[in-house]
């Protein structure tokens, strides 16, 4: 990495207004409230002066979980109907073999459907993707990016998702779709018709939260990256009872240097490939790019970055809730969830320890801070200061649309709260302080 400053914190601060949260936001539902204050976790040795290892608070945590798995009762998800496709329906072949030998096969009988009709869909994907190389082989030469790409990146669940669905209400700017992501090697030829004749296969919300779902809404590109054969973290999603896999792509410690060029070179194909079908300026939204911004800000020398925070007494059970209504739904065993509150703290530390050490190499003008809590409370002034600090285009243009929204549909929504029980919240004090102090939520 070449570039090189003084670290800079700009924080969205002094938003005022009285706008609760809103249905786009990345809050859970009503039983996520009564999981986050049940059950108790131990703290001794957890709080103090001596914080502990991170091996120690997985420990810890591990030894919980278990304690509690007996007692888990299964968080009243959306509905995901059984023809519903799933993320690995977007795979090729060798991807999904792939996926399968990490697993170690160790898939559940009641999931034997899935596997027969995702092993169909990747020869259907391969059939697609030879079709738009011989259509587009010219386009796709030539493509280029119309415009500065703008990375979104925080925890999960700390308003990633509500600050991307925003930008993306600017139509000067555009982002990777649901589609687009699920079906990354052949959308060019099939988006039209799935977005046109098969909109039903999609439910309306998404399986942990109140989120509209459809191929057309902005979606993570990570999973695109997956679909490609990419490691990526989330292919822990298909075996969630398995060892996690794939954590070093968190940060890239450890990787070898040919291995991230390689990730880096199907990230920019994939965009490439987004900039052909959009025309505009892409807005990127991906929590696992979080511990992997000093690449990024390589790669892409003139990208922007929003760095969204959120308090971890709400980002702690929120992310717990997100891995359950996620392996309930996609993945390949009958998920058992005891691994989950290690996963949340470990893949946190990670990623901020990276986050904090790449920063420092990111130009400051081209990253900005945000706070959830500010975002949620007056979001016209708050997407106000991201464009006038990263100097993306003139807010002016967009205030309409903005404060339409704010005004009708998330005026009166009401956002859950969440209530850690003491213990919990003493092992995520220790686990994560540093982000308690540089972000202000001590």
């Amino acid at each position: 990495m070449t570039e090189s400053s003084l670290p800079q914190n700009k924080h969205v601060e002094g938003v005022t207004g009285d706008l609760p949260g809103g249905h786009l936001h990345d809050d859970a539902a009503a039983m996520e409230t009564a999981d986050s204050s049940g059950g108790k976790m131990s703290g001794e040795g957890l709080s103090g002066s001596n914080h502990p290892s991170p091996a120690e608070d997985r420990a810890e945590i591990r030894h919980q979980s278990k304690k509690k798995s007996g007692e888990f009762k299964k968080a009243s998800f959306h509905h995901y109907p059984f023809y519903s496709p799933r993320f690995w329906h977007g795979m090729r072949p060798g991807s999904w073999w792939n996926l399968l030998r990490q697993g170690r096969f160790r898939i559940h009988p009641s999931r034997l459907p899935m596997i027969f009709a995702i092993s169909f869909a990747t020869l259907l994907n391969t059939l697609l993707a030879v079709l738009q190389s011989i259509i587009f082989r010219r386009k796709l030469a030539d493509s280029e990016f119309h415009g500065s790409p703008v990375f979104i990146v925080g925890h999960w669940r700390s308003g990633t998702t509500l600050l991307h669905e925003l930008m993306v209400r600017d139509e000067r700017l555009s982002s990777p779709s649901t589609f687009q992501c699920f079906a990354p090697c052949h959308f060019l030829v099939s988006e039209w018709f799935f977005r046109r004749f098969a909109s039903w296969l999609i439910p309306g919300k998404r399986p942990m939260d109140n989120m509209a779902a459809g191929w057309d809404r902005p979606q993570e590109d990570e999973f695109a990256l997956m679909n490609l054969g990419q490691p990526s973290p989330y292919r822990r999603i298909a075996f969630p009872n398995e060892p996690p896999v794939d954590l070093e792509y968190l940060d890239f410690k450890g990787v070898p240097e040919s291995n991230v060029q390689q990730w880096l070179f199907s990230l920019r194909s994939f965009l490439l490939k987004v900039s052909v079908a959009t025309g505009r300026p892409l807005v990127i939204k991906s929590p696992t790019h979080t511990g992997r911004v000093g690449w990024l800000a390589r790669e892409f020398p003139d990208a922007k970055f929003i760095h969204m925070t959120r308090d971890p007494r709400e980002l702690f059970p929120s992310t717990c809730r997100l891995w359950r209504g996620l392996d309930e739904v996609q993945a390949l065993q009958n998920p058992n969830h005891e691994q989950n509150e290690e996963y949340v703290v470990e893949c946190f530390q990670r990623m901020y320890k990276a986050f904090h050490e790449q920063r420092e190499l990111i130009d400051p003008i081209r990253l900005i801070d945000v706070r959830f809590e500010d975002l949620t409370r007056d979001p016209v002034e708050t997407l106000r200061t991201i464009y006038e600090t990263l100097r993306l285009s003139d807010f002016e243009s967009v205030e309409p649309t903005i404060q339409n929204w704010a005004e009708s549909d998330h005026k009166n929504y009401r956002r859950n709260q969440h209530q850690l029980p003491p213990e919990k919240e003493a092992l995520i004090l220790d686990a994560w302080h540093e982000y308690f102090e540089s972000y202000g939520y001590r």
